[in-house]
């Protein structure tokens, strides 16, 4: 690898219950199954990028908790530099509630805890104590306040690193702060939101293009793969890998992960989006957020080389 991965955002444990569907407001759906995973959009994508062969950075926060050391010790295992992990002494680990149908489409309710008591100017000292980000490609997620997503991408930015910002959830976000964003990695939802732009004439490519980013704006789009709105030039599409589809849990931040373990690599943005929907793909096919996240050999498998 000719840069790092840094990945600044979230990390929670996952309470997962699977049933035959999804209850309506108010339902009770029995007869499910209970699972526990470990989560949150910065653990994922942080462990996303290791297990394609990355030198992954993890800046974040956990609880003085058992779900605070469950988590510390899985993305230590997975291959992540956990040194800029802090403890809480007083907020508990991000809690995420999950409920998967047999089509494997979800619904997750979040506790943020620690996640939200990560202050910017925390990121600012971590990022500071890197000295030059030269070469380095910094992936930051906005399950933090948002004021501490902006410090970092700030931050990111001043030091010479390439910087990707996974506006979800797209809650809470100032549009200048996308001038420190060189990719953003929206889906159709959350482009709208940052857009503006809603309704039956909803275009993605012209939504896109009226976000002021640095580089390109890449659209997430599920099965249909993604969308490449450059700065300047033509968008252009990315198809899906074709899968048998188990959880969709997780296939954002393995695009997101895979996105920026390609770039640290010195690949062309083109190459990178490719891995990266294939990356995606891959990890809707095994259970639970990181379970079904690629390594190398398996996503050549699936790019035919």
């Amino acid at each position: 690898m000719s840069g790092r991965v840094i990945v600044v955002g979230s990390v929670n444990v996952d309470l997962v219950v699977w049933s035959a569907r999804l209850p309506a407001p108010g339902e009770t759906v029995s007869g499910g199954r209970f699972e526990q995973h470990d989560g949150g959009k910065g653990g994922n994508q942080a462990t996303a990028a290791a297990r394609l062969g990355a030198s992954v950075l993890l800046l974040g926060a956990v609880g003085a908790d058992s779900f605070g050391a469950q988590a510390r010790s899985a993305l230590a295992a997975a291959g992540v530099d956990v040194s800029g992990l802090a403890t809480n002494p007083t907020e508990a680990t991000g809690i995420a509630l999950i409920l998967v149908d047999a089509a494997g489409e979800n619904v997750i309710s979040v506790a943020s805890g620690a996640n939200l008591a990560l202050e910017p100017d925390a990121i600012e000292a971590e990022l500071a104590r890197l000295g030059s980000l030269v070469g380095d490609v910094v992936l930051v997620s906005n399950e933090l306040v948002p004021s501490t997503a902006a410090a970092a991408l700030r931050c990111a930015r001043a030091a010479g690193a390439r910087t990707i910002f996974n506006p979800a959830p797209a809650v809470g976000i100032d549009v200048s702060l996308l001038e420190f964003v060189d990719l953003l990695t929206p889906n159709r939802g959350e482009l709208a939101v940052l857009s503006g732009r809603t309704g039956s004439d909803f275009d993605a490519a012209s939504a896109a293009r009226a976000l002021p980013v640095r580089e390109a704006v890449i659209v997430t789009l599920g099965s249909a793969g993604a969308l490449v709105v450059p700065r300047d030039g033509a968008p252009w599409p990315v198809p899906a890998t074709v899968v048998e589809v188990v959880d969709t849990t997780g296939a954002g931040d393995a695009f997101n992960g895979a996105l920026a373990a390609a770039l640290a690599d010195g690949r062309s943005l083109e190459e990178a989006v490719r891995r990266a929907v294939a990356a995606g793909s891959l990890a809707t096919t095994r259970p639970g957020a990181r379970e079904g996240m690629p390594i190398p050999a398996e996503l050549d498998v699936a790019l035919g080389s």
